[in-house]
């Protein structure tokens, strides 16, 4: 128990006045998603716990609406839906001191501020409320990497790489990778919004570049290789010439022998017609008077 405690607990047996207290901790709790969270409530009263009602709140990073995550009066029980099966009560209301709860598979949108309160009939003045915050925190998932712009020796392209998931927001970095090491990118990154800006790119900037996501529980990569247009154009352009060169050679060589073999027919007709007629005109000296 703790000095606050244990000085309340002396007043209650003495007979001093003391007016409810509500402790939480701790102030401020850490989780990674789909871990389990404790939280920790105490308070101290003067009166019986016959009277006693508690009640959890979440209060939502960037919402304004409160959720309701337990409540407890009289007996009754009661979870809020967005914790339904996840939620467990660490101590019996009514019988002890302690509001603790306990939440399983944490998620992201479990993150912000808890509010636990506590009212005990006739003994309501006092801190009847103590709020603790918690941060789920999520690895980033795999970025995309993506290039923009005219890449061409004097344009500006800028590379993205964006990740999906990751808590808190992961941060961006850009390395050059060189026979396997990294180098410091020539651009300007911004690392929140994981845009690395290449101003004039040269041939000098072409090659792969590797974007790291990361925040405080992991991080992920993606590559992505830039190379100038101009250069593909080039090679596509000299593959294309070669093939119809290729072709251009298949067709004049087919050409060529095709009109030999031709001429050959040709002369070989001739020789068997000349053959034939001279067989079919006798000599003169055999012709009878």
């Amino acid at each position: 128990m703790s000095l606050l405690g244990s000085v309340l607990l002396l007043l209650s047996i003495v007979g001093g006045t003391v007016s409810i207290t509500v402790q939480v901790s701790p102030k401020v709790l850490n989780v990674t998603i789909d871990q389990s969270a404790t939280l920790d409530c105490n308070f101290y009263t003067n009166e019986p716990l016959t009277n006693l009602m508690v009640q959890w709140t979440l209060y939502p990073w960037g919402s304004e609406n409160p959720v309701q995550v337990f409540f407890y009066q009289a007996g009754v029980y009661v979870v809020g839906q967005h914790f339904k099966d996840r939620l467990n009560v660490l101590s019996k209301m009514g019988t002890f001191m302690n509001a603790s709860i306990s939440i399983s598979n944490m998620k992201t949108t479990d993150a912000g501020t808890y509010t636990c309160e506590v009212r005990n009939l006739p003994d309501i003045e006092g801190t009847t409320e103590a709020s603790m915050r918690v941060h789920v925190f999520e690895k980033p998932s795999h970025p995309f990497c993506g290039e923009h712009g005219d890449v061409a020796t004097g344009h500006l392209v800028t590379l993205t790489c964006h990740s999906e998931k990751g808590s808190p927001p992961p941060v961006y970095t850009w390395t050059k990778l060189k026979q396997g090491m990294s180098q410091q990118v020539t651009g300007v990154t911004n690392m929140n919004s994981g845009v690395l800006y290449i101003q004039n790119i040269s041939q000098f900037e072409f090659g792969t570049y590797q974007c790291n996501a990361s925040n405080a529980v992991g991080f992920k990569i993606c590559t992505i290789e830039l190379s100038s247009e101009m250069n593909h154009a080039v090679i596509i352009g000299a593959v294309i010439g070669a093939l119809l060169c290729f072709a251009f050679i298949l067709l004049l060589v087919w050409f060529i022998t095709h009109h030999l073999k031709k001429q050959k027919y040709k002369a070989a007709k001739a020789s068997e017609t000349q053959a034939v007629n001279y067989k079919a005109v006798p000599p003169k000296d055999t012709v009878p008077e």
